[in-house]
């Protein structure tokens, strides 16, 4: 574990004569219009009724000599949306990445802290990535499903994970899952709110579907596999509004059954859909986590307030 951030303003002392003059050096480092403050520690401890899904702490993440993300921690409850916002190279992509261990993927990353899911340490060395990435989803700003058929691209999943089997051994040894199949391509596309425009098509190839459709096929492929957590990467981001608005719908009614925690831009989408509203802002620093209203019409921070309307960012 690296050692904590000091997140104390740092002072520079002249003497005058008698007089002793204290002036403030910045905490840590600020982008254009962004004001140098001293960040509270009970800004980001969010309170909150129930369990924790996730909890964080101490992150640290380097990309080679770059401190990406400094000495976060904070708490996810279940059942809910946790949206995390600020402006861009703030950390807050790189964060979600660590929630089911992505950033492995990068050879220059170096991650340090805990990460528990329901109380087990995701960055045990035994952890199994594979049963990992099933119970914690992603769903990634560009919609990406496979070059296969609507109906293969939902069942790949559990299919891969051995819980569907089909095929010619499948039906020699009487364990041919088709039925079972075709009801977990119905559910997650329900789920997804796809169903109804897709179901006439199942064997079509998705790539031929429009990219608010492909999104919302690639949130029903996450779902086919039964998670407990789904990660969103600015998931509309790409989209027009009339296809974003239906996955901003799709997510409040996914977090009455998942744990959601969404990274957007669009400061207003993170108003409309989230309970709770983590603020990165410049060198990879939680500022503030709180509830979503309060974050955005009562902030403690004058950085974030100056964040939310606008004067930097």
């Amino acid at each position: 574990m690296s050692d904590s951030i000091n997140t104390e303003t740092s002072t520079d002392t002249e003497t005058n004569g008698e007089q002793t003059v204290t002036t403030a050096s910045p905490s840590a480092e600020t982008t254009a219009g962004e004001s140098d403050e001293r960040v509270r520690e009970e800004w980001r401890q969010y309170e909150f009724a129930g369990d924790a899904k996730l909890s964080v702490e101490n992150l640290d993440v380097w990309y080679g000599d770059d401190h990406a993300l400094k000495d976060v921690s904070m708490e996810i409850p279940e059942n809910s949306v946790t949206a995390l916002i600020g402006p861009s190279g703030c950390g807050k992509s790189t964060y979600l990445r660590c929630l089911n261990r992505m950033n492995d993927r990068i050879k220059a990353a170096r991650i340090d802290g805990s990460v528990e899911l329901e109380g087990t340490e995701i960055y045990d060395p035994n952890a199994n990535l594979v049963e990992l990435r099933k119970r914690i989803g992603m769903v990634f700003q560009s919609p990406n499903p496979f070059p296969k058929s609507i109906r293969e691209n939902i069942s790949y999943g559990p299919r891969k994970h051995g819980d569907i089997n089909k095929g010619l051994l499948a039906r020699l040894f009487g364990r041919d899952d088709t039925e079972k199949e075709g009801a977990l391509v119905e559910r997650s596309l329900k789920q997804a709110a796809l169903w109804d425009e897709v179901s006439d098509r199942l064997d079509d190839n998705a790539l031929g579907l429009s990219g608010g459709q492909q999104q919302r096929l690639c949130i029903a492929r996450c779902l086919a596999v039964d998670p407990e957590v789904i990660l969103m990467d600015e998931p509309a981001s790409a989209l027009d509004p009339i296809a974003t608005s239906k996955i901003e719908d799709l997510v409040e009614e996914l977090s009455k059954d998942y744990t959601v925690v969404i990274v957007t831009h669009n400061m207003q989408q993170a108003a409309r859909i989230s309970d709770q509203t983590a603020v990165f802002l410049t060198g990879g620093e939680l500022v503030e986590y709180d509830d979503t209203d309060k974050i955005f019409e009562n902030p403690e921070s004058q950085r974030v307030e100056d964040y939310i309307t606008g004067k930097f960012g």
